[in-house]
């Protein structure tokens, strides 16, 4: 007799709560075809909101430049903003495995220069991965780092930090050659010891095809379509707080926007019309003390 709840197909691989998600983990994830959830935060309440949810990546991203700092841009985040933030996300979320975005700047002179950067990362920042944004070119980077011991998520497709040169944020690998390059930046980086690759703003048939040439490492997409391995979403837009553009790929799960105002709003209200606080949301005094006070301040006034 069924018991009306819903189970996983046996092959999934079952997650608990208690359990700390390592590189291991995500592979398994990918092994089983279940799909692998990675979420940005940004400060201690979105990572415990990661934490107690069962996220299994925590991005601290460089989006933090505009929807928490007010910046216009990504490359306007500095090392230091970023180890501020990340300080923050790693007291908060545990269980997922943390990765932060290395900003602009940060690992493009040199490959000693990125392995100086991502270690004060992880040892400042308590991160336990970096995420790093580029093809071909920063290959070397990338394996620099990981024979170091330091795990790379590589992201390819749309570059963010790169808005500049791509004369905005448009979709990429939308003709053949692209595309090519797009998935030889993919594979080689891979090679180069990728544990994860993010799949940004490209043809849902060509994250499909990168998916299936890789030998281990999950994809990870937004705005990738729905055959990546995983997803991730800013998390104000998932929240729907965040008042700029609207991606074709966003989909907002909330309205946190309006409920946000209609706080705000009635709390000033109930202020300006005297209706908050109410004798419940006040201390009390006991009346003896309070004469007695009354009387310590008239003797003071006589004087």
């Amino acid at each position: 007799m069924s018991s009306g709840v819903a189970h996983p197909p046996a092959r999934y691989y079952l997650w608990r709560p208690e359990m700390k998600v390592t590189i291991q983990h995500l592979h398994n994830l990918r092994s089983s075809g279940t799909p692998v959830t990675m979420l940005t935060a940004y400060d201690f309440p979105t990572a415990r909101a990661c934490e107690a949810h069962g996220v299994d990546i925590t991005l601290v991203g460089d989006s933090l430049a505009q929807v928490c700092l007010g910046y216009d841009s990504t490359t306007r985040l500095t090392l230091d903003e970023m180890l501020h933030h990340c300080r923050a996300v790693a007291r908060g979320s545990k269980a997922p495995l943390l990765v932060a975005d290395m900003p602009f700047g940060t690992y493009q002179a040199s490959a000693e220069d990125a392995v100086r950067n991502a270690v004060r990362l992880v040892r400042e920042g308590g991160a336990e991965g970096v995420k790093l944004e580029g093809g071909l070119e920063i290959v070397d980077v990338v394996r620099r780092l990981t024979s170091v011991g330091i795990p790379v998520m590589a992201h390819v497709g749309l570059l963010p930090q790169r808005h500049a040169a791509l004369s905005g944020y448009r979709v990429q690998g939308r003709n053949a050659e692209a595309a090519l390059d797009i998935l030889r930046s993919a594979l080689a980086l891979e090679q180069a010891g990728a544990f994860a690759v993010v799949l940004e703003a490209v043809p849902h048939a060509l994250g499909g095809y990168i998916t299936r040439q890789l030998r281990h490492a999950p994809t990870i997409g937004i705005g990738a379509g729905w055959e990546t391995n995983g997803q991730v979403l800013v998390w104000d837009d998932v929240m729907g707080t965040w008042g700029g553009h609207k991606a074709k790929f966003v989909r907002r799960f909330g309205d946190v926007k309006r409920e946000n105002e209609k706080a705000v709003k009635g709390y000033l209200d109930a202020v300006r019309e005297r209706s908050f606080p109410t004798v419940t949301e006040s201390y009390e005094m006991p009346e003896a003390e309070l004469q007695k006070f009354m009387g310590a301040v008239g003797e003071e006034t006589r004087h």
